[in-house]
């Protein structure tokens, strides 16, 4: 791993540890870029620069200008600002249309507008982890004023055909907004925009600090600014910017650009790697479909609870997760959502890959597998 061989973590979907090159950039914007970047004196003016050449290296990855990027606190502010921003700018409908599994950056704000009185409609996947793509675009009316996907599970790795969608969504209704959340895609998938109009980021999951993210917003799509403030981010986002973690997202960007190809290589051999070791465990199911992001691999044990096992594991110093972090042990909302039985959801495991893991992380987490296997208390 970057920091300690002896750690063997496996739940990069939850966060990443700081590369060290992205904390040394932090440090130095901290030090040396210190004024604030509105100021009108030549220490604002040099701390402008900068912001605006990190706004242009967030921009590069996504294939975008400079300006249709915004930098925002997390992955989930710029969820929330796509959504409730675009629904409360199209008043012409009511009908949201989004996939059945995502992140309660989503779920949740949607669940605000559906009691509110809009028409919200959620495609669930099937128990193969897919979700059905013809499905949503049959929901799509003159009345509907956004639909929403997000790229990649962040607890199964199923990826949604985002081109596609977006280009039938425009296809049926040209006014209808289009969101993705790219948090866990962003580095690990292609980005093609073209018929999105608002594409979420986040720094957490490439390297970067927790705390900073980035919202594109196509050219001439607006959004109606939950926040009242100085103007800052051209007043969808008041509030003076945190240069240096902007300077560290953008860093963390430059570092995994033009590499996707060998890193994703190497994550296949791992999750391919631990696919096989599992396949020695006539207990264990997959729960991740064949063609999920190699980046992560869902499992269930459905002999041994997730919260018993990811205790026994972490004796060995192997960090492994039960599902989204942002649920706190609650049951996976994702494998809810995909109907599975209450036994696979309640020993469901999921571990999750970055270019820095190695076979002995892969083998670690099995060799503790094997041992909960023999000598855990089993479910009756």
């Amino acid at each position: 791993m970057l920091h300690d061989a002896e750690l063997h973590y496996l739940d990069n979907a939850a966060t990443t540890i700081v590369a060290p090159e992205v904390a040394a950039a932090i440090h130095t914007a901290m030090l040396e870029h210190w004024a604030n970047p509105s100021s009108l004196y030549t220490p604002g003016a040099h701390s402008e620069l900068e912001l605006n050449k990190a706004r242009g290296a967030v921009a590069r990855t996504l294939g975008c200008t400079a300006g249709e990027v915004y930098f925002t606190g997390c992955g989930s502010e710029s969820n929330n600002l796509a959504l409730l921003g675009a629904a409360r700018t199209r008043t012409w409908g009511k009908r949201i249309v989004c996939t059945g599994f995502e992140h309660p950056s989503v779920a949740l704000p949607l669940e605000r507008l559906a009691k509110e009185g809009y028409d919200v409609q959620f495609v669930a996947p099937g128990q193969d982890g897919h979700v059905d793509v013809d499905r949503m675009l049959e929901l799509v009316d003159k009345n509907t004023i956004l639909v929403a996907a997000m790229q990649v599970n962040n607890e199964t790795g199923a990826a949604v055909d985002v081109a596609r969608l977006a280009a039938g969504v425009k296809a049926r209704n040209s006014r209808t907004a289009m969101h993705v959340d790219g948090v866990q895609a962003w580095m690990r998938l292609p980005v093609k925009l073209a018929n999105i109009d608002s594409y979420s980021v986040s720094g957490h999951k490439i390297h970067a600090p927790k705390g900073v993210g980035a919202l594109y917003l196509r050219k001439g799509y607006n959004l109606e600014p939950p926040y009242l403030g100085g103007g800052q981010e051209k007043g969808l986002r008041p509030g003076t910017e945190n240069l240096p973690y902007a300077v560290g997202l953008a860093e963390a960007a430059r570092r995994l650009a033009g590499d996707l190809p060998r890193r994703h290589q190497h994550m296949a051999m791992l999750n391919a790697r631990l696919r096989a070791g599992l396949a020695a465990f006539p207990e264990v199911v997959i729960n991740s479909p064949e063609d999920a992001v190699p980046e992560v691999l869902n499992f269930s044990l459905n002999v041994i609870r997730s919260e018993t096992m990811l205790h026994h594991l972490e004796q060995s110093r192997v960090y492994v997760s039960s599902g989204s972090a942002c649920s706190k042990g609650a049951a996976s909302h994702t494998l809810t959502a995909m109907g599975l039985p209450a036994r696979r959801i309640d020993t469901a495991i999921r571990a999750s890959f970055c270019a820095e893991n190695t076979e002995a992380d892969v083998d670690a987490l099995l060799n503790g597998l094997e041992d909960g296997l023999k000598h855990l208390t089993r479910i009756r």
